[in-house]
């Protein structure tokens, strides 16, 4: 059975280490920063098209290729109709949430900023909507309290292959099956950036705190802004210290430990990026 592999980052080069070592490889589609994969398929002799795919783009690359089944796994772009279409039998993708839930980008840190005590890999058929087509099979993944969105993909990259694995095996045998997402229960998240990470020290703590740890060290990182300038945060914890409503929020409330006035409580800074050069005498409203 021929595979076309769509894949992007380390989770995709891990897979398509397995996949490599198992299967038929007909053709790798990755992006241009990819260089592990790119390596990957210079040293396999893996015919491998490097950038956006839509809009035709890959057209000449895939003529006189073909394969059965074409996979994507934390691939970074969509596809078109005619690359959907091209496998076979199946297009399947691998999707980072509990379809129809989190559709979209970075589905597993909007799922941590949003306080869910689970998310998940889903593998399903694609079709042109994002996300939307029929499912095959789903795994949960416990979202604990010490959880960041890195740890979150560690524990996906334990269960993308099982999961990877198992649904080629059925296609080999002729016994895959598929259900239909219910749409009226789909939610949709979009591309975060670095600039998305701006804190709002108007929400309560929990929030902030889901905020700081889906987005912590090695991600780009909640931030906020102290005389002027960026200060991203990597973790806070909460304490029991009194405050007073009319006290700002943001406000610092104290230096050595950093901690910070929210509306529902006080949060101390247990671990940020950079150097701070304040004392007692600069406190001031974080913003």
């Amino acid at each position: 059975m021929k595979i076309g592999v769509l894949c992007s980052g380390n989770l995709g080069m891990k897979v398509l280490e397995k996949i490599f070592n198992e299967f038929s490889i007909a053709f790798v589609l990755t992006d241009s920063k990819s260089e592990s994969i790119l390596s990957f398929c210079d040293k396999h002799a893996l015919p491998v098209f490097k950038g956006n795919p839509r809009n035709g783009n890959c057209r000449n690359f895939l003529h006189g290729k073909e394969c059965e089944v074409l996979l994507s796994v934390n691939y970074l772009f969509l596809i078109d109709q005619d690359l959907i279409e091209f496998p076979k039998k199946y297009a399947i993708n691998v999707h980072g949430s509990l379809l129809p839930k989190y559709r979209g980008r970075t589905p597993h840190v909007w799922a941590i900023i949003n306080n869910e005590k689970k998310t998940g890999i889903s593998a399903h058929l694609i079709d042109i909507e994002c996300d939307a087509g029929d499912l095959i099979e789903q795994v949960e993944v416990e979202i604990e309290h010490s959880d960041t969105g890195a740890s979150i993909l560690q524990k996906y990259e334990i269960l993308y292959w099982p999961l990877v694995q198992k649904t080629l095996r059925k296609i080999q045998e002729e016994v895959l099956i598929t259900t239909p997402q219910n749409h009226t229960k789909a939610t949709y998240f979009g591309k975060r950036t670095p600039d998305d990470g701006k804190i709002d020290w108007s929400w309560q703590k929990e929030r902030i705190f889901n905020w700081v740890r889906a987005q912590a060290h090695p991600y780009p990182g909640a931030f906020t802004y102290l005389n002027g300038e960026k200060l991203i945060i990597d973790s806070i914890s909460f304490t029991d210290d009194g405050f007073n409503d009319e006290i700002p929020n943001g406000k610092m409330m104290s230096i050595n430990p950093l901690k910070v006035k929210t509306p529902n409580g006080v949060i101390k800074i247990e671990k940020y990026r950079g150097e701070l050069e304040i004392n007692e005498q600069t406190k001031i409203v974080l913003g």
